[in-house]
């Protein structure tokens, strides 16, 4: 598990079923990340929003933890 935080950029948010993908900004090579809003406070996110973020290895691939806007 990666224990340390990046950045990236929403790429892809579904507003009305609170879910979406981030895109990292430090790897082209990687997956996109997904993300739930129930693991960030406040409003909803948009696409082209940058995050900061920690990736745990879920069961259907990577998700963020401990998301927060920058």
């Amino acid at each position: 598990m990666d224990c340390r935080m990046t950045e990236g950029t929403i790429g892809f948010f579904h507003d009305r079923k609170g879910y979406g993908f981030i895109e990292r900004n430090d790897d082209d090579d990687s997956e996109d990340v997904f993300f739930h809003m129930e693991d960030i406070e406040g409003p909803d996110l948009e696409e082209g929003q940058e995050v900061r973020f920690e990736v745990e290895e879920a069961d259907k691939g990577p998700r963020a933890k401990n998301l927060e806007r920058i």
